[in-house]
């Protein structure tokens, strides 16, 4: 599933492209991906151009006049800038025209899901839609830090690593950075929220700024397949310290890596390295 980076890698990709352009059309090519299509999409966005391209958590928001087009990439959704020829696929559900201008040839931006369990939807202006609306801070913001964490924790018995990714808390610490973030900051994801102190919250959020920062930055640096028809997107290489690697030798000081599931996701830690 695409996490924080991977939506704002794309958010990036995207920018240049569709930013002060005007929609002619938009296509959809079914009624529904995970829920149905509103028809503003169809009837308010044409005519429009857009203004600017927002991420919010793993949301990204097209900003007109009249409104925002709401689009969530789901587990296996992608957006593509790509001409207005470009083959069709089984799964590109979804295409935005956009006009033509000087030294900027017309393109579409097609949206393609083959799971089904992205979004898109309508956000009238000056509201917040209410998929938005209790979300916590933006992580790479000064509103999020170790003392929210610490005080938004106190008493709570759930994990910590489920704490850390609940959206109401801090938005976009998906399953593979909550758990890259517990091992940088030398945390047990196991151990209960509220037994940890104000000052490894202090550093578990230090961890997921410098993580997550680190992640978008490499992101930037791959940008090269949002204009390629016959390809995905290019996320970043993620260099891993203890996801997806149950048994291997723990990088720092050579334990076995160990897998449990919490909340229904994979979670991976050294038993030395976090306690």
């Amino acid at each position: 599933m695409p996490e924080l980076p991977e939506v704002e890698t794309t958010r990036r990709g995207i920018a240049p492209h569709v930013e002060g352009r005007c929609v002619t059309e938009v296509v959809l090519r079914r009624p529904d991906l995970r829920w149905p299509i509103p028809r503003e999409v169809s009837e308010l966005l044409p005519g429009q151009c857009i203004e600017s391209v927002e991420r919010r958590a793993k949301y990204l928001l097209l900003h007109t006049r009249v409104g925002s087009a709401l689009m969530h990439l789901g587990m296996s959704g992608m957006l593509r800038v790509l001409p207005p020829d470009a083959p069709l696929g089984t799964h590109d559900h979804v295409d935005i025209a956009l006009a033509s201008e000087p030294h900027r040839p017309a393109r579409v931006l097609r949206f393609t899901d083959p799971r089904r369990f992205g979004c898109l939807l309508w956000q009238p202006p000056g509201q917040t839609h209410p998929l938005l609306a209790a979300l916590g801070p933006e992580p790479l913001t000064d509103a999020f830090d170790g003392d929210r964490l610490w005080r938004l924790s106190r008493g709570r018995s759930a994990a910590v690593k489920l704490f850390l990714m609940d959206n109401a808390i801090v938005v976009g610490v998906g399953n593979i950075y909550a758990s890259e973030a517990l091992f940088a900051a030398g945390i047990d994801p196991r151990r209960a929220a509220g037994k940890v102190s104000r000052g490894r919250y202090a550093r578990l959020a230090a961890e997921v700024k410098r993580i997550l920062g680190w992640a978008i930055e490499r992101g930037g640096t791959t940008l090269r397949d949002f204009l390629n028809p016959d390809g995905a997107p290019g996320y970043f290489f993620r260099e891993l310290n203890v996801y997806g690697r149950a048994g291997e030798p723990c990088k720092v000081c050579g334990s076995p890596i160990r897998q449990v599931t919490q909340g229904q996701r994979s979670t991976f830690w050294c038993p030395r390295c976090q306690r």
